[in-house]
């Protein structure tokens, strides 16, 4: 099954960071918030990414052209004259990544909508490039299958303001609106899953998933919540970098769920 990531945005609450690179890109403990989302996906047997870029998409392109010798011991050899490159030992992951690049100022829905040829007609994960979580990717697609709906999302209970949703009985999402200053609720955590009818739903580059598609879906009794009660951060802010970073350093990040 191959994961979708959401990584074209403009990142301009973190300006300090994403004036040079993407958003995604932004370091924790000296790799990119991305390389931690995938990691989190790659401990569950999910390898194969697609990466929705746009803002200064040649920067994960370049990233991911560059990692398996940045992550190998190598030694040149020109001793015969020639160039030779000998591989001692490989530490990279076994991931198939494939970048695309859709568009500047592309909206959610429509970034997606660009990357179905890169899917195909099957069932998927999506998230956010700026979020790390500690949620359980198989029983998250374990409940996906168990409810035979189009979408399911992770919710988390958490004060800040991000897509609202409200959960009824079994999970089920009886509706979903953006966020209103006054609210704290359950919110759209990300990772999502989708069966291929979510493409339905999405018009073109203004399409915004969290907007009509996620609220026609729940509208329809389409979208369910898979509610994780562990830890989730968005990296928004510096000020949420910093906590982030913190928790990286202690030894002690929640979302580390893998081995060294």
């Amino acid at each position: 099954m191959k994961v979708v990531i959401l990584a074209g945005g403009f990142g301009t609450r973190i300006l300090e960071e994403s004036q040079y690179k993407p958003k995604p890109m932004v370091e924790l403990g000296g790799k990119p918030i991305l390389w931690h989302i995938m990691k989190l996906y790659s401990h569950y047997g999910f390898n194969d990414f697609i990466i929705c870029a746009g803002y200064k998409q040649h920067v994960i392109k370049e990233y991911f052209a560059d990692y398996f010798l940045h992550t190998s011991d190598i030694t040149y050899d020109f001793t015969n004259g020639t160039n030779e490159m000998i591989v001692h030992q490989n530490n990279s992951e076994r991931w198939r990544v494939t970048v695309v690049d859709t568009g500047l100022n592309t909206m959610t829905g429509g970034r997606l909508k660009r990357v179905r040829r890169y899917i195909g007609d099957e069932s998927f994960m999506l998230t956010y490039g700026d979020g790390v979580c500690d949620v359980n990717i198989k029983e998250l697609l374990q409940f996906h299958h168990s409810h035979g709906k189009i979408a399911t999302l992770t919710s988390v209970i958490q004060k800040q303001q991000k897509g609202l949703l409200d959960i009824g009985e079994h999970g089920s999402v009886r509706s979903f609106r953006e966020k209103n200053t006054n609210d704290g609720a359950a919110i759209n955590a990300g990772f999502m899953v989708f069966q291929p009818e979510i493409f339905c739903y999405l018009k073109d580059d203004t399409t915004i998933l969290e907007t009509e598609p996620l609220e026609r879906l729940a509208e329809e009794s389409q979208l369910m919540s898979y509610q994780h009660s562990g830890f989730w951060q968005c990296m928004d802010t510096t000020r949420e970098k910093d906590i982030l970073e913190r928790l990286w350093a202690s030894g002690q990040a929640p979302w580390k769920v893998w081995g060294d």
